[in-house]
């Protein structure tokens, strides 16, 4: 597993024993990656965390237009693997997870266990963030780092 903030590990490791899961990535509604698992490129994780926020942000468009306040959870259930993507508004915005399993585990199971999860980052998540403000003419060397940090290299 690899983390941008520290304090994600513990939950997110008792997450994945609990629940089974194959693939964890946990984002900003962004698609900034906080911490991810089991994922074993780069190119991987920047893509999976793109399109995890892109079908976020247009299935809460499909909210707004059926008059709803959006959708919390999605359900994706294949032959051998599953996903659930699902969002935690934290103090500091809006967070979500990708999880990917297999037929070892169950929906249920794994949504339950998400729910854990989420509560317990709420209660741990610091209330500030301790980094410098990003700036364009850093941008390309910071993301560098944060994908070092994610990937161990």
């Amino acid at each position: 597993m690899r983390t941008i903030e520290p304090w994600v590990t513990e939950p997110l490791e008792r997450f994945l024993q609990e629940s089974q899961a194959r693939l964890v990535l946990l984002t900003t509604s962004s698609g900034q990656v906080v911490a991810q698992h089991g994922f074993s490129r780069s190119l991987d994780v920047m893509a999976a965390s793109s399109l995890g926020a892109g079908i976020m942000a247009s299935t809460g468009a499909i909210a707004d237009l059926m008059g709803s306040s959006g959708f919390g959870t999605i359900v994706h259930e294949g032959t051998r693997q599953s996903l659930i993507l699902a969002a935690i508004d934290t103090p500091r915005g809006r967070w979500l997870g990708l999880v990917v399993f297999g037929r070892e585990t169950t929906v249920g199971l794994v949504q339950l266990f998400w729910n854990v999860l989420a509560r317990e980052l709420l209660a741990r998540m610091p209330a500030t963030v301790n980094a410098p403000p990003k700036r364009a003419e850093t941008f390309e060397r910071d993301l560098d780092a944060s994908l070092r940090s994610l990937f161990g290299r």
